[in-house]
């Protein structure tokens, strides 16, 4: 049985075009100046967790990056993408999952997540998806997280959110890993109204 998540989002990518709603990039530029930041390379392994519609994996094939992993909870999101991406869409693994109860099959040298985080509200949710974080991150792996800033929307596509900023993100991650740098990025939705995000990376401890 899906649950009311995987409902939810199914519905969105099922009958929105991704450019219309709110956090569509037609170039992830802060995801590319995150991986920059960690001086990231084509040779390295990334998953892109809640990457759905992203065209970040677009601009990694273009970079030459060839171990590439997006999931996300909407079937509906990963075949949009696909679709988008044509043949190079074997060049990717497609993992239709809910982060909460999926169970990683290999680690990856960066654990990439642009507003997946902030939609869990419930502490036990967060939890799991920690676990599911260190089994699935590299030792010495980067983290590449962003979630809305305190000052960002309280509500997202219908559902609430968890905002954050530098410190209480580097807190909820614990000390499994450590922060290492944090800024702020104003997104502006294709309506025109601006959405600032917290953007942080961390390295995992070995």
């Amino acid at each position: 049985m899906k649950s009311h998540e995987e409902r939810h989002w199914q519905t969105v990518y099922s009958t929105k075009d991704p450019a219309e709603v709110s956090w569509h990039q037609s170039i992830p530029r802060p995801s590319l100046k995150a991986l920059e930041q960690i001086g990231a390379s084509s040779a390295q392994s990334l998953v892109d967790v809640g990457g759905g519609a992203s065209t970040l994996v677009d601009e990694l094939l273009d970079r030459g990056w060839r171990d590439l992993a997006v999931l996300d909870i909407s079937g509906a999101a990963l075949e949009g993408a696909q679709t988008r991406l044509g043949q190079r869409a074997t060049d990717v693994n497609w993992i239709a999952a809910d982060i909460r109860n999926w169970s990683p099959q290999r680690q990856w040298d960066i654990w990439h997540d642009r507003a997946v985080f902030h939609f869990l509200v419930e502490a036990d949710d967060r939890k799991r998806y920690k676990e599911k974080l260190l089994q699935g991150l590299a030792q010495d792996g980067a983290l590449i997280m962003a979630t809305f800033a305190l000052s960002g929307p309280e509500r997202c596509s219908g559902l609430p959110v968890r905002r954050y900023d530098a410190s209480s993100l580097a807190a909820e991650m614990g000390p499994d890993l450590q922060f290492v740098e944090g800024w702020t990025d104003d997104h502006l939705a294709p309506w025109g109204s601006i959405q600032t995000f917290t953007w942080a990376i961390f390295r995992r401890v070995s």
